[in-house]
């Protein structure tokens, strides 16, 4: 039995439709994970340098970045004035220094000053909870930023949370380049 013309665009259309009703759940789903999947990898690339945008006429600073391997934001940052390599992550609650990165950046801990326990992609952890007096992006500055950070050897590359990116006006992503706007 043939099927007419319009009977045929009719179940095309239908199939289309599911598919894509099909596919909407784990695209959603994806956009949750998505953070949690760049922290676990093990990966390291170069970071990315920020790249100064003009300013929109509504807002402040610009700052947009290119994704690295694996759809990554890193960045080279200024925290209190000493450059640390972070990786953007926004299912990180807040900045969370690896412990190298805090030496580098003049910060000294004991062992009793890890005081909080946190859930990590690669599990619970202790954590040392402080404020930074300033972290910059570029042209992007926030202040008294709170942050933690890590025991020796438990976090290989340091994390740019929420706290950081909760205080710009706009965090935005289109087509492979994170927008960011105080």
């Amino acid at each position: 039995m043939a099927m007419s013309s319009g009977v045929r665009q009719g179940a095309v259309m239908a199939a289309g439709w599911a598919l894509v009703g099909a596919a909407a759940p784990a695209v959603l789903y994806f956009a949750e994970i998505g953070p949690g999947l760049a922290t676990a990898s093990s990966h390291a690339t170069a970071p990315s340098h920020a790249r100064a945008a003009e300013p929109t006429v509504s807002g402040g600073p610009v700052v947009e970045l290119r994704a690295g391997a694996f759809g990554q934001f890193r960045a080279r940052a200024e925290i209190n004035g000493h450059r640390v390599d972070v990786l953007f992550d926004s299912g990180a609650s807040l900045v969370l220094l690896s412990h190298a990165d805090a030496e580098r950046a003049g910060l000294r801990f004991q062992a009793d000053d890890y005081t909080e326990r946190v859930g990590t992609a690669n599990g619970p952890a202790r954590v040392a909870p402080l404020i930074l007096d300033r972290i910059s992006i570029g042209d992007i500055t926030v202040r008294d930023v709170k942050a933690a950070v890590s025991e020796p050897g438990k976090l290989g590359q340091s994390l740019l949370g929420m706290t950081f990116l909760g205080r710009l006006t706009r965090v935005d992503m289109r087509a492979g380049v994170l927008i960011l706007q105080q």
